[in-house]
Formats: C-alpha cells, sequence, structure tokens
C-alpha cells in the first residue's frame, strides 16, 4: 500500500494524530515528502488549514525550546567577551615591543645581510663553476670524439667512422643527452651514415666499373699463368714417360735429348714470364668492396649490398656473354670473349674466397651455370661458321686453355669438353673441304706418267716421302722409273699432313691415347672414303682425262691401296700406344682404292669404247660396189694401230683388266661393225661390199689372234667376232641349204646366226640384185638365183615367225 493511501486513512481514524505523523514524516526525511504532502492537500477538504495549524503549532513549540536554550549558556558568553577585552590591551602592548625589537633588529642586520648576499652569491658562482666544469669534463670527450668523427669523415675512412658512431651513440650521448647540443649530434649521425653508405656506394659502382674495364686483362693473366703451368705439367710428364720407356719421337731425336730441350726452353720460358706475372690484386684495388662490404655489415644492411651486388654482377655477367656479331671472323674475336669471361668469374672466385657471405659458392655455381649454357650457345653458334679449319683450330686451343683456367678455380667444365666433340667434327669437316682442294690440286699438276729416277740420291727423297718397295725395280741401274706418278707421294704426304692436323686438335682434350687413335683413324677413314674418293672418282669422269692417265690412275691407286698399312703404323707411332692396345677400328682405304680402281676401270672401258666409235664414224663403203678393194678400209687399219698402242700402255695394269678391256673392245668393235651391216638406213648392200667387208672383218680377227694382251687361252679373243663370221661365210659361201638344214642344231656350222640378222642382210642383197639385175629375167642363172633367194627369205620368215611365237 503506497503512502498516500496510508495518510488518507489515517486522516479518516484521527484527523489529529494523523497530521502528527505527517509532521514527524517531514522532520524524519525518512519518506518521501511529496507524497506525505499529497496527502494533505488531496485527502478532505481544509485538510490543508488543519495541517497548517498544527505546522504553526509545533514551529512554536520548537522557538520555545531554542529559546531556552539560549538563555542557559548566556553568561558563559557574556564572561568570554569581557576575558577577550582585558586581553586587547596586553596585545597591543606586546605589539608595540615586538615592533620597536624588530626594527632595531632589521637596523642591526643590514651590514650582515648585505654580506650574507654576498657569501650566497659566492657559493652560487663556486657552486656553478664548479658544475659547469664537471659538465665540460663530460662533454668534452663527446666533442672530441665528433670532432675525431668529423675528420674521418673527411679523410674518407668510413668504416671507423661508423665505429666512432657506434661509441657515441653507445657510451658518451647518455652521459649528455640532456643536452641540445647532443640531440643535434644524434639527429645528425643518421644523415652522416647515409652519406657514408651514399660514398661507399659509389666506391662500389667505380669498383664494377673497373673491373668490367680490367676483366679482359685478368682473364688474359689468368688464362697465360694456366697455360704456362700446363706447359710445365705436359713437360714434366713427357718427362716422365721417357723414363718409363715410352717411345716419343719427334723430328728424329732421341727422347732423352729431346726432353732436355723442352724442357729447357720451358724453364726459360717460365723465368722470362716470372717477373710479368701479375695477380688479380695486382691488377684491381679490391679495397672499395672490402670498405663497402664492411660498412653495411656495420650499419646491419649487409643483405641490401649482397643484393645489390649481385644483381649488378649478373648484369655484368650478361654484358660480358653476349659476343660482338663478327667475333667469328678471327681468332682475337674469341680472345676477346674468352679473357672477358675469364676476368668475371675470376674476380668472383677472388670475392668468394676473401669474403664471407657476399659471394657464395651456389650463387657461383649457378651464375657459371647460366654463363655456361650461354657460352656454349655462342661458340656453336659462332663456329659454325668457321670454314677455316687454322681458326677452328685456334678456337679449340682457346676453349681448351679456357677451360683449364677455369677449371682451376673449381668450376665444372665438362660439358666445354662435350662442346669441343661437337666443334672437332666440323673441325674435320673443314679439314676435309681443304684436303679436297688439296687433293684437286695435286691431281690437276699431276703429268700422269711414271717418275723418272737419274740418281740414287733422287730414289732416296722419293723413298723417304712413300713407302715403295720392289726389289726388281732396285736391281736396275739408273736412270730409271717408278710406275706411279708424282700424285702418289704428295697425296701420302698429304694424308699424313691430315693426320697431323687432326692430331692437333685431339691433344688436351683429356682424352686416352687408344681414344685419340681411334679418332684419327675415324677422320682418316672420312678423308679416304670421302674426300679422297670424291676427288678421284671427279677425276676419272672429267673429259680430258685419256686411257694413258685412266690407266696411270689404276697404278697409282693400287700403290696408294698397299701404303695404307704404312699409315696405320703411322697413326699408332704419333699416338704412342702398343699395337696389342690397337682395336678393331682399320683403314678403309682398300675399299676406296678398289672402288676408284673400278671406276677407273669402268672409265676405260667407257672411253675405249668411245674411241672405237669415233673410228667406225669415219667409215666409208661403198655398199654398191660390184668388187672389194684387195685391202682392209683405212678407218680400222687405224682403229687397230690405236688398240695395238693402247693395250701395250694397259701392261702396266692387272692382268684381268688388260684382259677385260681388250675383250670389251673387240666385243664392242665387232657389235659396231654388225649393227653397221644391220643399220636400218642402209638398205641395200652388195657381195662385193660383202666382200670387202669380210676383209676387214679378216683384219679384225688377225689382231684378235696376235694376242694384243696376253693372257687369253686360245682363240678366246677371237670369239669376240664368230657372230660376224659366221654371218659373212654364209653369205660368202650361199651355203643357205645346210644353214636351214641344220638350224637349231648344236653342232651347226652357222650356230651364232640369227635368222632375223640373216634375213635382214639377205633383203638388203635382194633389193640390190633387183635394181642392178634389170635384165636378169632374160638369163637363166639370175632367174634362179632370184628364185633362190626368195625361197631362202620365205623360209627364214617362217623361221623368225616360229621364233616370235615360240617366245
Amino acid at each position: 500500500m503506497s503512502a498516500a493511501g496510508k495518510s488518507g486513512a489515517m486522516l479518516e481514524e484521527d484527523p489529529d494524530q494523523t497530521y502528527e505523523n505527517v509532521l514527524a514524516e517531514i522532520q524524519s526525511f525518512e519518506l518521501p515528502i511529496e507524497a506525505t504532502l499529497r496527502s494533505v492537500y488531496d485527502d478532505q477538504p481544509n485538510a490543508h488549514k488543519k495541517f497548517m495549524e498544527k505546522l504553526d503549532a509545533c514551529i512554536r513549540n520548537h522557538d520555545k525550546e531554542i529559546e531556552k536554550m539560549c538563555n542557559f549558556h548566556h553568561q558563559g558568553f557574556v564572561d568570554a567577551i569581557t576575558e577577550l577585552l582585558k586581553v586587547r590591551t596586553d596585545a597591543e602592548k606586546l605589539k608595540v615591543q615586538v615592533t620597536d625589537t624588530n626594527r632595531r633588529f632589521q637596523d642591526a642586520g643590514k651590514e650582515v645581510i648585505v654580506q650574507t648576499e654576498d657569501i650566497i652569491r659566492c657559493r652560487i658562482q663556486q657552486r656553478n663553476i664548479t658544475t659547469v666544469v664537471e659538465k665540460l669534463q663530460l662533454c668534452l670527450p663527446v666533442l672530441e670524439m665528433y670532432s675525431k668523427l668529423k675528420e674521418q669523415m673527411s679523410a674518407k675512412r668510413y668504416y671507423s667512422a661508423l665505429k666512432t658512431m657506434e661509441q657515441l651513440e653507445n657510451v658518451y650521448f647518455p652521459r649528455v643527452s640532456q643536452y641540445r647540443f647532443c640531440q643535434l649530434m644524434i639527429e645528425n649521425l643518421p644523415k652522416l651514415r647515409e652519406d657514408i653508405k651514399e660514398v661507399s656506394m659509389s666506391d662500389l659502382k667505380d669498383f664494377l666499373e673497373s673491373i668490367r674495364k680490367h676483366s679482359d686483362k685478368i682473364g688474359e693473366t689468368a688464362m697465360k699463368q694456366a697455360q704456362q703451368q700446363k706447359i710445365f705439367s705436359v713437360t714434366l710428364q713427357k718427362q716422365n714417360n721417357v723414363k718409363f720407356g715410352k717411345n716419343i719421337y719427334i723430328n728424329n731425336r732421341s727422347p732423352d735429348e729431346r726432353n732436355k730441350t723442352v724442357l729447357k726452353h720451358a724453364f726459360e720460358e717460365e723465368d722470362e714470364n716470372e717477373e710479368e706475372v701479375l695477380t688479380v690484386q695486382d691488377l684491381v684495388d679490391f679495397s672499395p668492396v672490402y670498405r663497402c662490404l664492411h660498412i653495411y655489415s656495420v650499419l646491419g644492411d649487409e643483405e641490401t649490398f649482397e643484393n645489390y651486388y649481385r644483381k649488378q654482377r649478373k648484369k655484368q655477367a650478361r654484358l660480358v656473354l653476349q659476343p660482338q656479331s663478327n667475333m667469328h671472323e678471327t681468332v682475337d674475336g674469341y680472345r676477346r670473349y674468352f679473357t672477358q669471361i675469364v676476368g668475371f668469374f675470376v674476380v668472383e672466385d677472388h670475392i668468394l674466397h676473401v669474403t664471407q657471405g657476399l659471394v657464395t659458392r651456389a650463387y657461383t655455381d649457378e651464375l657459371w651455370n647460366m654463363a655456361l649454357s650461354k657460352i656454349i650457345a655462342v661458340l656453336r653458334a659462332h663456329s659454325s661458321y668457321c670454314t677455316d679449319p687454322d681458326l677452328v683450330l685456334e678456337l679449340k686451343n682457346l676453349i681448351v686453355i679456357f677451360a683449364d683456367t677455369l677449371q682451376g678455380y673449381g668450376f665444372p667444365v665438362n660439358r666445354l669438353f662435350d662442346l669441343l666433340f661437337e666443334i672437332r667434327d666440323q673441325y674435320n669437316e673443314t679439314l676435309l673441304k681443304k684436303w679436297a682442294g688439296v687433293f684437286r690440286d695435286i691431281f690437276e699438276e699431276d703429268n700422269y706418267s711414271p717418275i723418272p729416277i737419274v740418281n740414287e740420291e733422287e730414289y732416296k727423297v722419293i723413298i723417304s716421302k712413300f713407302p715403295f718397295q720392289d726389289s726388281d725395280l732396285e736391281k736396275q741401274s739408273f736412270p730409271k722409273k717408278l710406275p706411279m706418278s708424282q700424285s702418289v707421294p704428295h697425296i701420302y704426304i698429304q694424308v699424313k699432313e691430315f693426320i697431323y692436323a687432326s692430331l692437333k686438335f685431339s691433344e688436351s682434350l683429356h682424352r686416352s691415347s687408344t681414344e685419340i687413335d681411334d679418332m684419327l683413324r675415324k677422320s682418316t677413314n672420312l678423308l679416304l672414303t670421302r674426300t679422297l674418293s670424291s676427288c678421284l672418282l671427279s677425276l676419272i669422269r672429267k673429259p680430258h682425262i685419256g686411257l694413258t692417265e685412266l690407266v696411270q690412275i689404276i697404278i697409282n691407286t693400287t700403290h696408294l691401296e698397299q701404303a695404307c698399312k704404312y699409315l696405320e703404323d703411322f697413326i699408332t707411332n704419333i699416338t704412342n700406344i702398343s699395337q696389342e692396345t690397337v682395336h678393331t677400328t682399320r683403314l678403309y682405304g682398300l675399299s676406296t682404292f678398289k672402288d676408284a680402281r673400278h671406276a677407273a676401270e669402268g672409265e676405260i672401258y667407257t672411253k675405249l669404247n668411245q674411241k672405237i666409235d669415233e673410228f667406225v664414224q669415219l667409215a666409208d663403203y661403198d655398199w654398191t660396189m660390184s668388187e672389194p678393194d684387195g685391202r682392209a678400209s683405212g678407218y680400222l687399219m687405224d682403229l687397230i694401230n690405236f688398240l695395238r698402242s693402247i693395250f701395250q700402255v694397259f701392261t702396266h695394269l692387272p692382268g684381268k683388266v688388260a684382259q677385260t678391256a681388250c675383250m670389251s673392245a673387240c666385243q664392242h668393235l665387232s657389235t659396231s661393225l654388225m649393227q653397221m651391216l644391220l643399220d636400218s638406213e642402209l638398205k641395200q648392200i652388195s657381195m662385193g661390199a660383202v666382200q670387202q667387208f669380210n676383209l676387214d672383218v679378216i683384219q679384225c680377227e688377225l689382231f684378235a689372234s696376235s694376242e694384243p694382251v696376253p693372257g687369253f687361252q686360245g682363240d678366246t679373243l677371237q670369239l669376240a667376232f664368230i657372230d660376224l663370221r659366221q654371218l659373212l661365210d654364209l653369205f660368202m659361201v650361199w651355203d643357205w641349204s645346210t644353214y636351214l638344214a641344220d638350224y637349231g642344231q648344236p653342232a651347226s656350222k652357222y650356230l651364232r646366226v640369227n635368222p632375223n640378222t640373216a634375213l635382214t642382210l639377205l633383203e638388203k642383197m635382194k633389193d640390190t640384185s633387183k635394181k642392178n639385175n634389170i635384165f636378169a629375167q632374160f638369163r637363166k642363172n639370175d632367174r634362179d638365183k632370184q628364185k633362190l633367194i626368195e625361197t631362202v627369205v620365205k623360209q627364214l620368215r617362217s623361221l623368225v615367225n616360229g621364233m616370235s611365237q615360240h617366245t
């Protein structure tokens, strides 16, 4: 129930008591006054008036209590005031006395005050001086260190300056940090550090530019040192080889004598170059990079420096690895390219070993692998343009020195030696092209006649150049002739020169003697089977090469073939391997020269047949003559005389070649004569012409029976004309009955006469009989002969038709 509700209930029960309670509530301040007052005004009419009355009565009661209390304490108050008034007089007297005493005291202490102030002032000054001295003693080392820092900056001793800064910051500045000048110094140090970084970076840039400019000289020096070291090592190795009994023969000098000479030259060259040998430190001042590295290490920014250095060096590496477009034209272009690369990596290797962390082995290996791929691509591209074997050889030597130099600094170079094997194939190709020209020149200058020897000295000169042995020829007296022409010893010498040239490339490739021997044999095989074989075939097919020259070429190839075993021994000797270790790679010269001989033989047969055709084309028969001239035709006698002279030259050829040429010539002559009889343009032939033709065939048979080339058995060569002989005998004897009766029998007298051939010739004679014997029908014998011819013609035609149906 709320307070207002409670008040209303009270007013209804006992109004007086209720107002008393309301006043009690107001005085107590425990209940909200708003609700109490509202109950007074809202509950009953006239309640406010009654409440005010009660309130006034309550006030009057309180006033009475207050008045009682004041009356009770009034006497005490009056007594206190009386006492105060008594003291007031004494207080005024005391004040006058104190004032007077103070005046007299002030007057007496003025001088003391003055002196005291002076003393105080002096004491303050003394204290200030002491304080200043103490502070100056504290500040002077800082100022001295800062002055030292300025001097170090001026003297460009930046690393010392950074150390001084560290001392200032860690030791001195904390002592005087409250002073303004210290704050200024502290604020200036970062700027000084930045200045040092900029100056150091500028020095580093100058250093990078310097090593870029000096890369050529650094690389040249490093490669020269590596080359000298290699020469010295090879010399010692050769000396050891001689001591252990390995055979090395150069310039016909003994191994001991040659070895002493080589060692002497090697040491003399080393002594001459000893004073000139420079190290990379002599050529380049590395102090800027050391200082810069130390400075950035002190500044705690070493990683930035490392990244910048590596980035710039990679850029320089790309520039160094970029070749000039005409580098392949001269060896100097390749040399500059290699020296720059060597110089670059020599510097990197030096930085790797004298610094910690600036360049790591992993970084250099990565850089080298990138460079190696680029180098191989560049060399593969540019070397492909080289057509001069001397330039390729010099390039190989440069690559070997380049590889040996960098290998000495710990860089892997196996891929470079693999590249050399590719270049070796190209070198061999350029050698083959060069020697193709050499061989062509030798063939052009050769006179294709046996070498005349006037005296013993000339003979020894030839024998020293070419391994020729002939006991029968040695027994002959001078002057005499060697069977081969001048081109043979020249070719043999050039093949040896080619082997020497090929050996030059194989040297220093870090390969065993067996591998070098195998490479030499393969390259020599290419020379023989490709280059020399091609030159020989080209020579053989030249139009101006006659039969005599072809014969001499066959003789030459025979001697060159015999010399192949000496070339194999020569390769074995120069590679210093024993005969037991030689593997199965052999020289293919035997097949090369055999093929050339076969080509020459075929060309002999072709040219001999062409010559025969030229003579046969000179034939001028009168096919309608009634009687023969009684002697053989002039063209045929000239042809036979030509064949006799040619076959005399063939005596120097192997027997089968001469016999084959002679048989081929006779067969071709027989075929040509037969074709002359059966020529479709020849319409008629008289018996006199046949008799004249028979005289020519008799001369051919006589020539064949005279054995122009020895070695034929019986009448083998005469069988080349058997077809003509049987055909002419058939027409000369007019033995048609025997031919027709024995046709097809193995023992037939005219076994080699073909019915078609006989029919063709008979028809030509039949037409001649008709034209020349207009009145033959009036003579009984002629009529009988004409009937016989017609009968034979019919029978021959039946034989021809039977043959065609049978086939």
